[in-house]
């Protein structure tokens, strides 16, 4: 059963981008220092923290790094500068960057589930997601109306919300902790979970290990996403597909 032929929903599977399904070599921060130099008009001497936050949240602080309070007219026009920097950068990601083992099988075999959709959730401005996600060619079985992303809002958590609300008024029913499942590999991929009522799947194929993400309050640990079967299982344990 296609992605798009789902009538009733039984599960919203909700992926993490960077770290998750996609390495991206770096090309991520240097977006950050582009657009921050498209904001600003010099180049960036400090390099953006990111580790699950936001876009808005990173390049707020890379500003405030740089002694810079963010002016009316530069928070106008950062979600713009976002977007031209990913362009212009698209090329380093695609020769830099890769899928991550297993994310591609992982993808297609929850959309072969009846009653699962996926989409992302993640801290990138959503035009930047879908690129991300289409250079490597993860997108096909995506549902991008229904995401969370940097451009909804700060917080994180709240994005889970955004993402439910999106799948609700599309499927016509609602979405709570026990029919979506967040994916990510950062505690705060967790932690936005947690807070913001989905159960969560932690993955440790970022810099952080198991043992963190579970601490954090993941209901289900991979050490990554090459166990296809045990990925697919615990997705529909989490949303009531099986018992």
């Amino acid at each position: 059963m296609g992605a798009w032929a789902v009538t009733v929903v039984a599960g919203l599977v909700l992926w993490d981008v960077d770290h998750t399904l996609i390495e991206n070599g770096g090309v991520s921060k240097e977006i950050y220092a582009r657009a921050f130099e498209l904001l600003t008009g010099r180049p960036a001497e400090h390099r953006a923290e990111t580790g699950g936050r936001t876009d808005p949240q990173i390049m707020l602080n890379l500003l405030r790094r740089h002694g810079i309070e963010p002016s009316p007219d530069q928070l106008t026009r950062l979600n713009d500068a976002l977007k031209s920097a990913m362009t212009l950068n698209r090329a380093r990601l695609s020769e830099r960057g890769y899928a991550l083992p297993g994310a591609l099988d992982a993808i297609v075999a929850l959309a072969e589930v009846p009653g699962i959709v996926q989409s992302v959730l993640t801290g990138n401005i959503q035009p930047n997601a879908v690129v991300k996600v289409s250079v490597f060619g993860l997108h096909e079985r995506l549902d991008f109306e229904l995401g969370g992303y940097g451009s909804d809002g700060a917080v994180r958590a709240g994005l889970v919300a955004v993402a439910q609300q999106r799948a609700s008024r599309k499927y016509g029913q609602s979405f709570g902790r026990s029919s979506t499942v967040l994916i990510g590999d950062t505690p705060r991929d967790v932690q936005a979970g947690v807070d913001g009522g989905a159960a969560v799947i932690g993955v440790a194929t970022g810099s952080d290990s198991m043992a963190e993400l579970s601490e954090a309050g993941a209901d289900v640990v991979f050490s990554d996403l090459t166990d296809t079967p045990a990925l697919v299982a615990a997705v529909m344990k989490l949303t009531g597909l099986s018992r």
